[in-house]
């Protein structure tokens, strides 16, 4: 995904704002080094000038060369991330690129940050600190199969689920229930792959999730500030960014 660093500014004021900004381009750097990690590997060509990893306002990334103008507008991303690709593990490589990614995020957030009072860039980057890093939820992506208590049958199992009465249930076990087939590799993948629609990290049957009625995304209880025992009481549960849509029409 490529686009030049001139469209990938914003000028977020207030901490909501500025967390907003944040999130998704977070979002849009997990995605990068997870689902859409094989396009990312294939547009750092080495044999090209150098090259950044961005991450946008919209939630997409995008590999482009950095921005012209001296200073530039906005902190730029780790330069020339493409020259290192083959000279390292492919796992290295995309380890330091997260790790990079994260820096940058900080950096961002803080220039836009930098005129917010003291208490207001507390809860800012309180506010982040809740979120996992992108090195965590990429690291989680490639471990999820190995970590204790995941799944690979899939969310449904063990998430926040709908029982007969329309109610959301918090069915997660403390052990993951055994699989009754060994060749539904397909299907493990797709459930490997479920992403939380706040902070991108990857779906772990320990933790209690909740879906949307509405957009069919996933999400931590904690992300959406559901708990178990308030998820018993939602009828039909909509996230935040769908209420949200719904009172601006």
């Amino acid at each position: 995904m490529d686009m030049a660093p001139a469209s990938i500014s914003s000028n977020p004021r207030s901490v909501e704002e500025i967390y907003k900004d944040f999130s998704a381009r977070r979002n849009g750097l997990v995605r990068a080094l997870t689902s859409d990690v094989d396009d990312f590997y294939s547009s750092c060509d080495p044999d090209k000038e150098n090259l950044c990893l961005y991450g946008l306002p919209n939630g997409n990334w995008a590999v482009a060369p950095p921005a012209e103008e001296v200073p530039p507008e906005m902190p730029e991303p780790a330069l020339g991330i493409n020259f290192a690709r083959d000279g390292m593990q492919r796992r290295d490589w995309l380890s330091l690129v997260a790790v990079h990614s994260d820096s940058w995020l900080i950096s961002v957030a803080f220039f836009f940050g930098a005129r917010l009072n003291a208490n207001d860039r507390k809860r800012l980057f309180s506010m982040i600190s809740d979120l996992p890093s992108v090195f965590e939820a990429f690291s989680d992506r490639k471990h999820g199969r190995d970590r204790s208590g995941a799944d690979s049958s899939g969310k449904s199992r063990h998430s926040s689920k709908r029982g007969s009465d329309g109610h959301a249930k918090n069915s997660r076990a403390a052990a993951p229930a055994p699989k009754e087939y060994d060749d539904d590799d397909e299907d493990d993948e797709e459930h490997n792959e479920t992403f939380c629609g706040t902070c991108g990290g990857l779906y772990n049957s320990n933790e209690f999730w909740i879906g949307c009625d509405i957009c069919e995304r996933w999400f931590h209880g904690k992300c959406v500030r559901i708990t178990p025992a308030r998820a018993d009481h939602i009828k039909h549960y909509k996230c935040p960014d769908c209420s949200s849509k719904k009172m601006r029409q």
